[in-house]
């Protein structure tokens, strides 16, 4: 198994950080993107979007990183991650969601403004970069976790641009059950911050 990764990217590193967590054995195959290897034809070849993450296992390529982590959950049979009951999957389908609309269109593009230039409206992306993480703020006020009653990938999903929000010049001082949510996910056995290499795993 090899996941072709960059190291700043949130939706890489949230892949990167499922297969940690469930402990699975993968390379990690670093992507260059200042030099576009991923729009090379070998790359493209694999991934027809050009874009990381990408699983590549048994000679079958997985494309988008909550893709990805809904193939290892099934994959290793990690129902505790992934629900196999209506209710709970669709809990979990929820949040995903909300990881690839609000949460990239947000904190996500907050963040590529600063760190690559994107030509986002920072006052406007930065403004629905708040208004998800007061509803996440609300939803958190009674409950650990974001779909469960344990971390689900749904967690990981929304993580990792929020954890780095403020690299996109959104204070996140003001959302203490998003605080604390955070503090939990970076609690878990296996975690592995942006740009770590995690024990076991090849770099």
């Amino acid at each position: 198994m090899k996941l072709y990764f960059h190291p700043i990217s949130g939706h890489a590193h949230r892949a990167r950080l499922f297969l940690s967590l469930i402990g699975a054995d993968v390379e990690i195959v670093d992507v260059d993107l200042a030099k576009g290897e991923h729009k090379s034809p070998e790359y493209l070849a694999k991934n027809r979007f050009g874009q990381v993450p990408l699983l590549e296992d048994d000679g079958e390529y997985i494309a988008d990183s909550n893709a990805i982590m809904v193939y290892a959950a099934k994959k290793f049979s990690r129902t505790d991650w992934l629900p196999e009951d209506p209710i709970g999957a669709a809990r979990v389908q929820r949040w995903l969601s909300v990881a690839a609309g609000q949460i990239a269109f947000g904190p996500g593009a907050a963040r590529l403004v600063t760190i690559f230039k994107a030509g986002f409206n920072p006052e406007e992306v930065i403004a629905r970069a708040h208004g998800v993480l007061a509803l996440i703020e609300a939803e958190l006020a009674a409950r650990d976790w974001i779909a469960a009653d344990r971390p689900t990938i749904a967690d990981l999903a929304l993580y990792s641009y929020i954890a780095r929000a403020p690299e996109g010049n959104v204070d996140l001082s003001a959302y203490a059950n998003v605080n604390r949510w955070l503090s939990r996910i970076e609690g878990l056995p296996g975690f592995i911050e942006f740009g770590k290499t995690p024990v076991g795993l090849a770099a």
